[in-house]
């Protein structure tokens, strides 16, 4: 039957009506989908294990999809604009236990120590520069790791005069300008050596230091790196000193539910230089992966810092009891 031309005419007034809230609709459920992608990715973070390794190293990034997603839902789908709002929500109670802090004032009476650490990176032949920048910033005590015989003879040469006090095991060091006794190489759950503990003979009390140098991780291979941090957390937990602090390249981003068992037993140190504190890499940080851990004590500043030739920034942190 032939279509009268009057039909044809409504039809194509109807489509036109239609076609406006059809591309509402249409952009009111890809907004909405992405927001629960996002929500989804946050949620991952918290996961322990791989899952929650990965969405830890992505999460201060997922706030910028989570903005991209808020400001579209405002400018083209209102009507889920409510609904972008709870992975936002999420995403900041996810990320507040790593967000900056402030800088705090230093108690009269009390002498601050700067305790400076990083990794050098084997075989870049940068530990000697790596370790001179750290001590021309400052640094009372300085910890170095990934060190290879070569560049811990290099710094160990380097800082000598400022620094008489020192002891290395394995990949990590410590040099100081203050006495160190009750040096212990730790072992950590593995069979092999890269983290220690010394107590510094500060002015104002004696400081108990470690220094570690995670497992690494790789796709399907973290365990040594979650055993070395659970070991931490049991030795930090066990350690009866007052004044206790642990830097180090620990391999894992601040977010990262393998950080959650020293995280309950030290405070995380936040830097209060009004950043995330991202340490690697070093041309463009992406990640905060060096960490420092306090019990017992004051945080005056916590910084990063370029040393040397590195892929890793160093953190500089200020404390006192």
């Amino acid at each position: 039957m032939e279509a009268h031309p009057e039909e044809s005419t409504i039809d194509t007034h109807l489509q036109q009506r239609r076609s406006p809230r059809q591309l509402k609709t249409r952009r009111a459920r890809q907004v909405a989908l992405a927001a629960l992608i996002l929500l989804l990715a946050t949620v991952c973070s918290g996961i322990p294990g791989v899952i929650g390794t990965a969405g830890a190293a992505i999460l201060p990034w997922l706030g910028l999809g989570l903005l991209a997603v808020l400001l579209t839902a405002a400018l083209l789908a209102r009507r889920v604009i409510v609904l972008t709002l709870v992975p936002v929500l999420v995403w900041v109670l996810a990320m507040a236990p790593s967000l900056p802090g402030l800088p705090v004032a230093g108690t009269e009476g009390t002498t601050p120590i700067t305790v400076a650490s990083q990794n050098v990176r084997a075989q870049s032949g940068g530990a000697a520069a790596s370790a001179a920048d750290l001590a021309g910033n400052g640094a009372d005590v300085i910890a170095l790791t990934e060190l290879d015989g070569e560049s811990l003879a290099a710094a160990g040469e380097t800082l000598a005069g400022d620094y008489p006090y020192s002891f290395a095991v394995g990949t990590v060091a410590i040099w100081s300008m203050y006495p160190i006794a009750d040096v212990e190489p730790l072992f950590l759950g593995l069979g092999w050596k890269r983290a220690l503990r010394v107590e510094v003979q500060t002015p104002t009390t004696p400081l108990a230091v470690y220094v570690l140098h995670a497992a690494s991780v790789r796709p399907g291979h973290q365990q040594d790196r979650d055993t070395m941090l659970a070991g931490l957390a049991d030795a930090v937990a066990a350690d009866p000193a007052a004044a206790l602090i642990a830097v180090g390249d620990f391999n894992a981003t601040s977010a990262d539910p393998a950080l959650s068992a020293i995280r309950a037993q030290a405070d995380w140190v936040r830097p209060t230089d009004g950043t995330l504190g991202f340490t690697w890499p070093a041309a463009f940080p992406l990640a905060r992966i060096d960490q420092v851990f306090v019990r017992g004590l004051s945080v005056l500043s916590s910084t990063t810092i370029r040393a040397g030739n590195s892929d890793h920034l160093a953190t500089v942190t200020s404390i006192t009891p």
